[in-house]
This record gives structure tokens, C-alpha cells and sequence, in this order.
């Protein structure tokens, strides 16, 4: 999350954070397949064990590179799965007599000879390559071109998480309390404040008070009202802004659990057609008191 914050301040980065996020999105499936790479390797490890052991150490097969141990056999199998240097391990296990030696001792083993199997060497190394490179290798690749795909469609939308986050964040400069309302007088220079495309540049005043937001005693607005009034100005009038704001409200409660209720009492274009009204009636008044004679001080 941090190093995203950062990015976000470098403008050319978009596309690595778009990145970055497919990669988040990717990893709970990638474990998944990696899970499953550790159980095929697990059985292929074993197979090998029992079938290569004591093949002559030749080639691709030496002192670390061997089926002798579970270990080794890992290693040999990993090598594999980056699709590099089998033949090497697949050459000694094709030996058969004069080139291996068929009564060779094993110390601490009843076995005999270091010849390979040829017709289970080949099953076991071409079986094993498609199952993990041509298939599980690749299926990490998918996972990431569509999620990387899902990733690149939200980054064009014209709003996406990362202007939520910084929503928030700048919110919390203006309402160091938490209160999760801010003073109408505040509302110009915390709309200024914003970042593209959620920003209401000054002078914005008009603007705002166009936008009709809920205010409640004090001349206090809330912060769900003030994030829907400024996304419904980038979106426009749809019919999904309903299921928006639901979201929105349920994502607010999450992060917010102790969600203050309130109930407007008014409105700011109600707040400025009272005032405007109080200015006319005033004028008014005026006008009257002067055609009766009296100064109006």
C-alpha cells in the first residue's frame, strides 16, 4: 500500500502500478498453482528416487544434480520445470550396457549397477515437462495477462480506487478528529485540494453550491455526501450510481465502523436561496422605510 501511495505521485508510473495491482489481485491463485507445482514435483521426486538412483554420474548427473535423495531430486525437478537442462539428466539414465556397468556395488544398498531405464526415463521426462512448464508455468502466465487485462480495464475508468484512497487521505487533513463531517466554510478550499478527477478547482464556489449537498446543524457536511456529489459530477447521471452509492456506503462502515448518524436540515443551495432571499427581503425593507421618510441606518 505504501509503495503505492508513492507512485502515485509519479505520474508516468500509472502503468506500474497497474502492474503491481494485477500482481496483487494474482497472488491467492498463483499459491494455489504453487501448491500444485509442490505436489507434482513430490511425486515426480519420489518416482525418481525409485526408478534413478544409481544411475552413472555422467552428463547433467553429478554429486549435486541426482535422484539419490529426496533433496536432489527437488533440485533436479526445478531445473526441469525452467525447461533447461534435462537432456543432461535424461543422457545417463539412456546407458545401457557397454556403456554402464551392470554388477557395480552400492555401499549400504542391495542394489546392483549404474544403468538407467530407458523407456521410464523418457515417459518420466516428457510427461514431467508438460505437466510443469507447458502447463502449470503457463497457467501462472495466464493468471497474470488476465488479471493484468481486468487490471488495465479499471485503470480506464474514470475513477478508480486509488483517487478514492487519496480522497480520504486529503479528507484527513481537513478533519484531523475523525468527526467525518467538515465546516461549509472549508468545503471551497478542501475541493481545491483534491487531485484530478475528483478535484473542483477554484473558483468553485457556484459549483458547489449547485450540487445541492446535505448539511446538518452547524453548517457541517458530511463525508459520504461530499464523495458521492464529487464522483456524480465525473460519472454524470446513470443508473448504476444508486448501486455506487451503496457500495460506497458499505465500504465507508467498513473502514469507519462507528458510522455517525445525522439528519440534514438543509441543503447549501437551500442555504444560498435563503440567503439571497434574506437579501431581498432586507433591500426591500429599506426601499419602504425610505419612501416613508426614515434613514435607515
Amino acid at each position: 500500500a505504501r509503495i503505492g501511495r508513492i507512485l502515485r505521485l509519479i505520474k508516468g508510473a500509472k502503468g506500474i502500478r497497474t502492474l503491481l495491482f494485477a500482481l496483487m489481485m494474482s497472488l491467492p491463485a498463483l499459491f494455489n498453482i504453487g501448491l500444485l507445482l509442490f505436489l507434482v514435483m513430490f511425486i515426480f521426486s519420489i518416482f525418481g528416487m525409485s526408478n534413478f538412483a544409481y544411475v552413472k554420474h555422467e552428463a547433467g548427473i553429478d554429486d549435486m544434480f541426482n535422484f539419490e535423495t529426496f533433496g536432489n531430486s527437488m533440485i533436479c525437478l526445478f531445473q526441469v520445470t525452467t525447461s533447461a537442462g534435462w537432456d543432461g539428466l535424461l543422457l545417463p539414465i539412456l546407458n545401457r550396457p557397454p556403456d554402464c556397468d551392470l554388477d557395480k556395488e552400492h555401499p549400504g544398498s542391495g542394489f546392483k549397477g549404474d544403468c538407467g531405464n530407458p523407456s521410464v526415463g523418457i515417459f518420466f521426462f516428457v510427461s514431467y515437462i508438460i505437466i510443469s512448464f507447458l502447463i502449470v508455468v503457463n497457467m501462472y502466465i495466464a493468471i497474470i495477462l488476465e488479471n493484468f487485462s481486468v487490471a488495465t480495464e479499471e485503470s480506464a475508468d474514470p475513477l478508480s480506487e486509488d483517487d478514492f484512497e487519496t480522497f480520504y487521505e486529503i479528507w484527513e487533513k481537513f478533519d484531523p478528529d475523525a468527526t467525518q463531517f467538515i465546516d461549509y466554510c472549508k468545503l471551497a478550499d478542501f475541493a481545491d485540494a483534491l487531485e484530478h478527477p475528483l478535484r473542483v478547482p477554484k473558483p468553485n464556489t457556484i459549483e458547489l453550491i449547485a450540487m445541492d449537498l446535505p448539511m446538518v446543524s452547524g453548517d457541517r457536511i458530511h463525508c459520504l455526501d461530499i464523495l458521492f456529489a464529487f464522483t456524480k459530477r465525473v460519472l454524470g447521471d446513470s443508473g448504476e450510481l444508486d448501486i455506487l452509492r451503496q457500495q460506497m456506503e458499505e465500504r465507508f462502515v467498513a473502514s469507519n465502523p462507528s458510522k455517525v448518524s445525522y439528519e440534514p436540515i438543509t441543503t447549501t443551495l437551500r442555504r444560498k436561496q435563503e440567503e439571497v432571499s434574506a437579501v431581498v427581503i432586507q433591500r426591500a425593507y429599506r426601499v419602504r422605510l425610505a419612501r416613508r421618510g426614515f434613514i435607515c441606518r
